[in-house]
Parts: structure tokens; C-alpha cells; sequence
């Protein structure tokens, strides 16, 4: 098969909460309008598919939702993670004959194996492996990068392997470094950051991207992925990465725990919760909750770092039958209830479902405090007489996608 046969690859890779899903979403949305003929694999290590539903309950993919692979529970880098990679590969290759791939790798993924995978690939070529870099993440833990080589030489003179070696790895695999969120740094202080990353991977073309916007034609001027220039970093960590994979449950003392719940959570004890026990390496939070002031909306939690925001999905069923003002048919309303009525939670169809990603030393508090922010039974008794919960919480929220 010669080259222009191949379908390109590219990767989007990226440390947790680095901005993937936005520029994923972004090129979708790009693809959808411009009519250009693109598939899609989406990875998220948790059992909670947040990223997958995401993208798959939106107009992006409402035409054909045979263009995206979500594969989750598991990383795309371990081994049963390049099986399932394989299969989705060869299922949208065979059946879509795409114009592209992109793949939005989870957090915790190592780029290599996935490198590794796709140079010995027929039928498509591998042509960005892009490296997404939260630029609000380094001002705040890397002194805006100064520190990130220092602290790796640490662990390197230790023995140790963590999140600051994952997070260079994924910068000397990289062809393309992206730098996000440079608008919530300290003016000027983005050259700063290029530089010290640059010295990380002087190969690597930097870039600065705000809010996912980048331009989908410019996929398809990238050359192939230069192999050679990995070589020799390919075989350096081969076996210590093999030797990781026996560990493949906690990589880089990344533990996940998931919440499922079909409680509302206590808004007021929610925000304190956070303010006081969101750590610094509590890396990743993201699903669907409800919150007991705000019963009829469903909301996305979305905290990357320090940072939290809440996203308005939609309304639940439940509390559009339950609105006297729904302004529905009859039987519009009956059809809900019909629906509502194969529900097995006590609230309809409301419920929360969160996974926390994070340091093992810190993420089994975090979500104990969590799950103690929802209501106890004398507080949902309450709820149900029309109690007026204290709501901190942002009052102007944003309906995803607006």
C-alpha cells in the first residue's frame, strides 16, 4: 500500500486535564462542517465513559455514530488497551475509509507503545503525535516550566518513576506541543514556558492553543512521524515500561475511584468539601451529578487541577414531569413517565456518577469527603417538602456546547 493510500493518524496526547476533550470536540465539530470524512477513538481509563458519552450524546456524531470508538477501563498504552486500539483500528479503517483518525488518548497514557503500534501498521500512517501541555498546570507546580527538568533529574538520580516522568515522556514522544489554557497565566509569561519545554524536545513545533481551536486543514499537511528520532528513547524505556505494565492497576501511583450515587449532593457542603480537601495532586474529576437547589438540571463536573467548573447538559426527565410549567403535550408527559417508570433509582433519572483520578496518597479522602456531601436521609425528607438548600455555587452556569 503506498503512502497517499494510508489513512493518517494523529494522536492527542496529554497529561490529565491538559485540554484534550476541548480540541477533540473542536476537530469533530471542524470535520461535521466542513464535510470532511473523519473517525474517532476516545480513551478514558475509568469505567465511567464521561468522555465518550460526551461526544457521543452530541450533534457531532448524531448523523453516524459508527465514526467513534470509545475504549475505556482500561489505558490505551497497556497491553489489553493496543488490543482494543487494534480492533478499533481495524473496524473504522475497513468499515469508514476515513480521511483521518484522531485519537484522544486518556491522561495516564504513555505515548510509546502507541508509537510503537503504529509503526508497524499497513493501513495507516501515523503522522502527529501531539502533546497537550496545561500551561496553568506549570506556572502553579513547575515555576512555568523552570523546575520540570530538575525535579525529572531528581527522580532519575532516585530510582523513582511518577506523574513528572510520564509528563516529559509524553513531551519527548511528541511532534507537535500544544500549550493550553495560556490565557489564565500571568502575562507574558508564555515564552517562558516554551522555553524550558523546548528543551525538553527541540524537535517538537510549539504551539499556543486557546479553548481547542485549531485549524483541522492543518492535520493534513503533517509529514509522517520520525521514528528514528525515537529510536534510541524507544529502547531505553522498553523495559521499564514493561517492567510498569506488571503495575498496570496504579501506573505512576495513579489510582481512579468512581462515585455512584443517585442522591443529590448538598451544595453548600459540596463547595466547602472542595475548597478544603481538593488536593494539588487530585489531577483529575469529571461525570454527572445533580445538585439538591438545582434538581431539574443535570450537570457536568469538570475540575482539572485546582480548577472546577460546572456545565449544564440538559434536564433530567424526572424534573420536566415534575415542573407544573413544562409546556408539554399530555401525551408528551406520559411517554416520560412511561420512561421514567424502568428507572431503578429513587430519584427518576437523576443520579451522580464521578470518577476521581489522582495520587494513591490522596484520592481515597478526596472521595470519601465527596460522598459525604450527599444528602442524609433527614436532609432528603426535607428536600421532598420543598427545603431552600444554600447554593454558593456560580448562578450563571453554561449549557455545554453553548
Amino acid at each position: 500500500m503506498d503512502r497517499s493510500s494510508k489513512v493518517p493518524v494523529v494522536i492527542l496526547n496529554g497529561f490529565l486535564g491538559s485540554g484534550k476533550t476541548t480540541l477533540f470536540r473542536n476537530l469533530l465539530a471542524q470535520s461535521k462542517k466542513k464535510n470532511i470524512s473523519v473517525c474517532a477513538i476516545v480513551n478514558d481509563m475509568s469505567e465511567l465513559d464521561v468522555d465518550g458519552e460526551l461526544i457521543g450524546n452530541t450533534d457531532l456524531v448524531e448523523d453516524d455514530s459508527s465514526i467513534l470508538e470509545s475504549i475505556h477501563s482500561c489505558v490505551l498504552s497497556s497491553k489489553i488497551g493496543i488490543r482494543k486500539l487494534d480492533q478499533a483500528v481495524q473496524k473504522l479503517v475497513t468499515t469508514k475509509a476515513p480521511e483521518l483518525l484522531i485519537i484522544e488518548t486518556s491522561g495516564s497514557c504513555h505515548p510509546m507503545p502507541l508509537i510503537e503500534y503504529f509503526k508497524a501498521q499497513k493501513q495507516t500512517m501515523l503522522t502527529g503525535v501531539f502533546a497537550l501541555v496545561d500551561s496553568l498546570m506549570l506556572a502553579h507546580d513547575f515555576n512555568y516550566g523552570e523546575t520540570l527538568i530538575p525535579q525529572m533529574r531528581q527522580n532519575m538520580m532516585k530510582g523513582k518513576r511518577d506523574t513528572i516522568n510520564l509528563l516529559v515522556e509524553q513531551i519527548l514522544f511528541c511532534s507537535h506541543l500544544i500549550l493550553t489554557k495560556a490565557d489564565r497565566i500571568e502575562q507574558g509569561k508564555l515564552p517562558d514556558i516554551a522555553t524550558y519545554i523546548q528543551e525538553i524536545n527541540p524537535f517538537a513545533s510549539t504551539h499556543s492553543v486557546l479553548f481547542g481551536r485549531l485549524a483541522i486543514e492543518s492535520l493534513f499537511e503533517l509529514q509522517e512521524y520520525d521514528y528514528f528520532k525515537v529510536a534510541q528513547l524507544v529502547k531505553e524505556l522498553v523495559p521499564i515500561l514493561e517492567a510498569e505494565e506488571q503495575q498496570a492497576d496504579s501506573p505512576y501511583d495513579l489510582v481512579t475511584r468512581v462515585i455512584k450515587d443517585d442522591r443529590p449532593f448538598h451544595p453548600q457542603r459540596l463547595w466547602d468539601t472542595c475548597h478544603k480537601y481538593l488536593g494539588d495532586r487530585i489531577y483529575r474529576s469529571k461525570g454527572f451529578f445533580w445538585l439538591a437547589s438545582r434538581d431539574k438540571y443535570s450537570l457536568l463536573w469538570n475540575q482539572a487541577a485546582g480548577g472546577i467548573s460546572l456545565e449544564l447538559i440538559g434536564s433530567w426527565r424526572s424534573g420536566i414531569v415534575e415542573d407544573e410549567n413544562h409546556g408539554l403535550l399530555d401525551t408528551e408527559i406520559e411517554l416520560l413517565k412511561e420512561i421514567l417508570a424502568n428507572e431503578s433509582g429513587r430519584f427518576g433519572d437523576r443520579h451522580c456518577d464521578l470518577t476521581v483520578i489522582g495520587d494513591k496518597t490522596q484520592v481515597h479522602l478526596f472521595t470519601e469527603k465527596l460522598i459525604a456531601c450527599f444528602l442524609t436521609e433527614d436532609e432528603i425528607k426535607l428536600w421532598k417538602q420543598g427545603y431552600i438548600f444554600e447554593d454558593p455555587w456560580p448562578k450563571n452556569i453554561v449549557r455545554m456546547g453553548s
